[in-house]
């Protein structure tokens, strides 16, 4: 009788913690997904405005400036960016609030003066901070703090990109790899669908690239797309590599000490780069190039490009993300090398987005989801055995240094390390 009594006491507790964490999440969704979708509204016009005039870009040292400006005006002095957000899931650090609308308008300057990034990272600072704002304001210990942050950055996610599938799981699984968080499940997948409803309220549609032409299952297509895979983890890990090394470089002794010269030496390289190639192609996130891709109309080289401006946009100072630049990496890399291999253009695009996003992010189920959300569902065997291939081949690279890597990648063993 009393294990009767137990379960069913055990079953109240738990109905109790859910049905708290529904309307916690309702809550959130709408208190971060608003500010989230109006954030993009705002990102999507000042990319029409760069687009019409393109000349703008020779602002980008002055917009440089003002950012920098801004971070040390709030006395910011080394920000942390989505590390901070990641870090403060395992740790006790606090999140400041004023992150949030920093790192929005500061993205929002990089965008408009044509600097080469995304616009996640801006998102999931925007949704790690107001979700802990949230999580003090009802009270929260920290366990339930954490799960705060998680909520926040799931609903920022879906709300930016219109993927409430991928954002429901992406903070569970990125933040600790190998380890799913899923005490967070319920109240990530609740905030992300209210979310992304916010979106298509102010009238944010999600992106998407449908693959419709599909080779049949054979031997030589799964071994092109296990072999496109491969390529596609040696790229990602470089471009995790060119993120990082160019950010070391930019933060040497000299560069420190005069932040203003570290950020004009970043723009200027930019600004002389764009205007030699003659192209602006790679400013801002680069989804018409994402577009391109898909219609077979990319170079060999437009993936390396995309790699370096979007590691020196980064390191010398401008506010944005990597994801969206390694969708762009992925894509282009994808699109032209994978056709050689004899697969349609649309599906070596796909498949190349996927692995790529999948090797900088260390996130397999986060990108099967994204992948079904963008692409459809007819080409998933082939995005499974990519991002498979891709998570195993990257190794222990990662865009993010506070991202740690609980368990093997090749064993099943307790390695408990952050990313290179």
């Amino acid at each position: 009788m009393e294990e009767w009594r137990e379960a069913v006491r055990d079953f109240l507790e738990n109905m109790g913690r859910m049905c708290f964490g529904i309307v916690f999440a309702g809550i959130t969704g709408v208190a971060v997904g608003l500010p989230a979708a109006g954030f993009a509204v705002v990102m999507d016009k000042l990319t029409q405005f760069r687009g019409a005039h393109p000349w703008i870009i020779v602002l980008l040292p002055v917009g440089g400036v003002i950012i920098i400006a801004m971070y040390r005006g709030l006395k910011l002095y080394n920000p942390r960016g989505t590390n901070l957000v990641l870090s403060a899931i395992h740790s006790q650090e606090s999140i400041p609030l004023a992150m949030a609308p920093l790192i929005a308008v500061s993205t929002w300057i990089t965008h408009l003066v044509g600097g080469s990034a995304g616009r996640e990272g801006a998102a999931l600072q925007i949704g790690g901070s107001l979700g802990e704002w949230l999580g003090r304001l009802m009270r929260f210990d920290q366990k339930d703090k954490n799960v705060a942050v998680m909520c926040g950055m799931s609903a920022a996610f879906a709300a930016v990109f219109g993927t409430p599938l991928a954002a429901a799981i992406f903070p569970l699984e990125v933040v600790s790899v190998g380890i799913m968080h899923y005490s967070a499940l319920v109240p990530c997948m609740f905030a992300a669908l209210v979310a992304s409803r916010m979106a298509l309220a102010v009238g944010l549609h999600p992106e998407s690239f449908p693959v419709e032409i599909l080779p049949d299952l054979s031997v030589h297509s799964v071994a092109a797309v296990m072999a496109l895979a491969v390529l596609c983890a040696v790229v990602s890990t470089v471009f995790c590599i060119v993120l990082h090394k160019t950010g070391e470089a930019f933060h040497r002794e000299f560069f420190q000490r005069h932040p203003y010269i570290r950020v004009c030496s970043g723009a200027l390289i930019l600004l002389a780069s764009m205007l030699l190639l003659g192209s602006q192609n790679y400013a801002g996130a680069g989804f018409p190039m994402i577009e391109r891709a898909f219609a077979g109309e990319t170079g060999p080289a437009d993936f390396a490009v995309k790699m370096v401006l979007t590691a020196i946009t980064l390191g010398c100072g401008f506010k944005g993300g990597e994801i969206v630049p390694s969708f762009f990496v992925g894509a282009t890399f994808g699109s032209y090398f994978g056709s050689l291999m004899g697969l349609p253009t649309p599906l070596c695009a796909a498949v190349g987005m996927a692995a790529v996003f999948c090797g900088v992010t260390n996130c397999p189920i986060s990108t099967l989801m994204i992948s079904f959300e963008l692409f459809g569902f007819e080409g998933m065997l082939y995005y499974l055995i990519a991002v498979s291939i891709s998570y195993m081949a990257s190794g222990y690279y990662g865009l993010y240094h506070d991202q740690k890597i609980m368990y093997s990648k090749t064993r099943t063993e307790f390695i408990n390390r952050k990313t290179k």
